[in-house]
């Protein structure tokens, strides 16, 4: 999701920067065979390399490291004996090599990439006086309805090509949107390709079935019954939790929202899913992604788990980065008076209910419900083509003002 990409311009801030790709240059692999020496493996990674690598100037980047599990061992060692040198390791399905030989405990440090968010995407695309506009507006401020429209119509481009980095640069460049449905459909075979490297023979099916299914349920409940074909919930549920673990899904559970931390008031086998990236659903379901370019509001009326995906997706952005981020919703099931809300957010010590609406109109019920039974929730808020608006106890943001919710976030993103 572009991290090679992003260390190899932070490498740039280094005298030095060498990297070693695991999976391209697999000759490396044996360094880390022999022994667990930082000085010797510092030495031979330099030899191989023909580079200098000198603690405290040298960023040392070790790429695909899943490949080779022992690099993940020889991290703590790294950090112990020679405490100057920058190392930075990423990789692919990394957990699943955590797993095979653990992680030396406080010696490492995490971060989570998710895909670019739409702030980054206007950035990226020469627009950060727009993102500086969106981070700076306060909900009972509408904007200027022709700087509105101007955002609304780069936010179709945004929702057309999803947050990938390869994805959004190929749009910047060429203006293509045949090239970017074809870089589109080459990720999504390529997940489809590496189930095999995360699962077992008898599982493969199962996970590719439930992989594809995810699309056709976005804003639903997950139920096991509603996958095709004849598998049992002891299969489904363990392919979901490998998908989960791989980070190509992510489950929005189901919280009562009566305290924080919202997960402690959560349950978990109450649960809606999202791709990684709204685009790819997009992508499986062979939609028509021309419509957000030539006609977005319309597509928004016409697309709405889309477009309930990608506030998810947008609310997963702007968390923490150094946490994997989590999802919540909640529903009340009484035969006379169900009611569901979209997310649930904790902004602060507050719980703040948020709605999803793709069109302009759309009733907002069972946010009412919401607010009945949790009187401590001081507001709600509104996703939709509306402008900027606060009435009564309703906070109205355009789809594309996500990142508002985060002002923690918003010096880091205006430093992009």
């Amino acid at each position: 999701m572009g991290k090679t990409h992003a260390i190899r311009r932070f490498g740039g801030s280094f005298d030095n920067f060498v990297e070693i790709n695991f999976e391209s240059t697999p000759s490396t692999k044996s360094v880390f065979e022999a022994d667990l020496s930082p000085q010797r493996i510092i030495r031979d990674l330099g030899l191989l390399t023909q580079q200098t690598i000198t603690p405290g100037k040298t960023l040392l980047f070790l790429d695909e490291i899943q490949e080779q599990p022992k690099a993940l061992l020889a991290l703590r060692y790294l950090y112990e004996e020679l405490p100057d040198l920058h190392v930075i390791a990423a990789g692919s399905l990394l957990d699943f090599a955590i797993d095979q030989v653990g992680i030396p405990v406080g010696r490492v440090e995490f971060l989570f990439m998710r895909p670019m968010s739409f702030i980054e995407f206007l950035c990226a695309s020469d627009n950060r006086g727009l993102a500086e506009v969106i981070l700076n507006q306060k909900a009972a401020d509408p904007l200027l309805e022709s700087i509105h429209q101007k955002i609304t119509r780069l936010l179709g481009e945004y929702l057309a090509t999803g947050g990938m980095p390869e994805i959004i640069q190929l749009w910047i460049n060429d203006q293509d949107i045949n090239s970017v449905l074809a870089a589109q459909q080459n990720i999504v075979n390529s997940y489809i390709q590496d189930i095999p490297k995360y699962t077992r023979k008898t599982q493969i099916s199962t996970v590719d079935v439930v992989f594809k299914h995810i699309p056709y349920i976005l804003g639903q409940r997950f139920k096991t019954n509603a996958i095709k074909g004849e598998y049992r919930k002891r299969e489904i549920i363990p392919a979901l939790d490998l998908l989960d673990k791989a980070m190509i899904i992510q489950k929005i559970v189901h919280t009562s929202a009566q305290g924080l931390p919202l997960a402690a008031q959560s349950d978990l086998d109450k649960f809606k899913l999202i791709l990684v990236d709204f685009a790819l659903s997009q992508r499986l379901l062979n939609s028509d992604q021309r419509e957000w370019i030539l006609n977005p509001k319309e597509a928004a009326i016409n697309k709405g788990p889309v477009i309930e995906a990608f506030i998810g997706q947008e609310l997963l952005c702007y968390q923490n980065p150094t946490t994997p981020g989590e999802l919540f919703y909640w529903h009340r099931e009484e035969r006379s008076s169900s009611a569901e809300v979209d997310y649930v957010i904790a902004a602060g010590r507050e719980i703040l209910p948020i709605e999803v609406k793709s069109d302009k109109g759309g009733s907002l019920k069972s946010m009412r419900v919401f607010q009945e039974t949790h009187p401590k929730s001081p507001y709600g808020i509104r996703f939709s083509n509306h402008n900027y608006s606060i009435v009564d106890d309703i906070h109205s943001y355009p789809l594309y003002a996500a990142a508002a919710l985060f002002p923690e976030q918003h010096a880091a993103l205006l430093a992009l």
